[in-house]
């Protein structure tokens, strides 16, 4: 068996007691886990946010996007240790780059705040990781995902920019515009953020296929906002997202495939 997966530890073993962390009853894993949150005036949504997080992450990393109401002191009700940091910029990118730097953890997992993103899911974007991805990236529309909160023009354009990116970069992606992911920490290292807005998500998936990452898809299901309005603009940012691919083809000086990546999976959603 690999060095950080394990069968579920029983409570009666004295030698496992701080090594390997039960996330569920067939899986136990030594990693640490960080969760990433960027959260601007979402009081209101936190407390459904949080308690969809499993216990068993090591740590919370808020980033607070310059909240006018009470959104750090709600997050720090609702989870005592959570880490923190004040956003630095103004967009989704910067906030998870400020984020990403903040981290302890050994395994990165990006949820927003609107309560869109079921916390549950986590488990089977870690599970993808420890057993060989270096990237797991939720897709709404892998077997088995779903969205309530996706308007017939933007599934258009997800799904014809997805297109593009697959043909371009040679992925094979069923969704793009997605910001439920998850990644060990190495692969910062190898992507280079250096994005400000929404369209974070889409350079994150472009790259990691330029730097020849495994990559594995994880079906999840996008629930509406639960409070106040998104500020995502459907013709705006498909613009941003396009302005993004062009922008990454050109650059074909970091577009590099490792001689052996994997293939996708069409059962498990594994592309690379």
């Amino acid at each position: 068996m690999s060095s950080v997966l394990r069968p579920a530890i029983s409570g009666d073993d004295p030698l496992a007691v701080g090594k390997y962390r039960p996330i569920s009853s067939h899986l136990a894993i030594a990693p640490p886990v960080s969760v990433v949150i960027p959260a601007m005036n979402e009081a209101e949504n936190l407390p459904h946010v949080f308690k969809t997080l499993p216990g068993w992450i090591h740590e919370v990393v808020l980033v607070d996007g310059n909240s006018t109401d009470d959104t750090v002191e709600v997050a720090r009700g609702l989870w005592p240790d959570v880490k923190v940091v004040e956003q630095r910029g103004k967009g989704k990118g910067d906030a998870l780059i400020t984020g990403f730097e903040a981290c302890t953890g050994d395994i990165i997992v990006m949820v927003d705040a609107d309560g869109s993103a079921d916390g549950h899911e986590i488990v089977s974007y870690v599970s993808a990781l420890v057993s060989g991805a270096d990237f797991a990236k939720g897709s709404r529309f892998a077997n088995g995902g779903g969205t309530s909160d996706m308007t017939p023009v933007r599934k258009l354009g997800n799904r014809v920019l997805c297109a593009v990116v697959n043909a371009k970069f040679g992925a094979r992606y069923t969704d793009l515009c997605y910001g439920y992911n998850a990644f060990w920490r190495h692969c910062l290292d190898e992507i280079d953020l250096d994005c400000t807005g929404f369209e974070v998500e889409t350079l994150m998936n472009i790259r990691v296929v330029k730097a020849g990452l495994k990559v594995q898809e994880i079906p999840s299901h996008e629930y509406l906002r639960i409070h106040g309005a998104s500020n995502l603009r459907a013709v705006r940012d498909g613009l941003r997202v396009l302005r993004v691919i062009l922008k990454e083809r050109s650059n074909r000086r970091a577009l590099r495939r490792r001689p052996h990546a994997s293939q996708l999976d069409s059962r498990q959603g594994e592309v690379s």
